[in-house]
């Protein structure tokens, strides 16, 4: 007698494969690129000696798209300045399905703050790259970004907060 499996080669992805397991379990299940913005208002001209001054902004959002599914989303925002003029902006929303279960509160906020960031920040880093040097400016590599550090430090802040009120 034939049986519907999906999967027959095993469990689907991301599963464990153990009916009812209890141990924490974070994985990814898709990265994509939700949106990007590029924008080089006064072209890839460069009077003079190419020395911008950069300036990162990064965020992270988070949402619930199915049990046990968190859609992270990875903000960055990079702006570079010739003097007093925009050279370009990029915007880039590089986003991940993660399969989160049995973490407790404090470890999804960890995963969701550093974890989830730190997977998606190299797709997001190509991307912001590829975007200017196709603009026509010299090769442009983000740096690393210490995703653990910055949680700790949003954690730290709002602890200060809630001490202050």
């Amino acid at each position: 007698m034939a049986t519907d499996n999906p999967h027959p080669n095993g469990p689907g992805p991301g599963s464990t494969g153990v009916t009812g397991e209890t141990s924490p379990h974070l994985s990814l299940q898709t990265v994509y690129l939700k949106d990007c913005s590029y924008e080089a208002p006064n072209g890839p001209r460069v009077d003079g000696e190419w020395n911008p001054q950069f300036s990162m902004d990064l965020n992270t959002q988070s949402s619930t798209v199915a049990p046990d599914v968190r859609e992270v989303v990875l903000t960055v925002t990079v702006d570079a300045k010739q003097g007093d003029k925009t050279a370009f902006l990029v915007e880039v929303k590089q986003a991940g399905l993660f399969l989160v279960r049995n973490l407790g509160d404090a470890d999804q906020k960890r995963a969701i703050g550093s974890v989830c960031p730190n997977v998606l920040f190299p797709y997001a880093r190509a991307v912001v790259s590829q975007l200017v040097t196709q603009g026509g400016f010299p090769q442009f590599v983000l740096p690393a970004v210490n995703f653990d550090a910055l949680y700790n430090e949003t954690m730290a802040e709002a602890q200060r907060q809630t001490v202050k009120n």
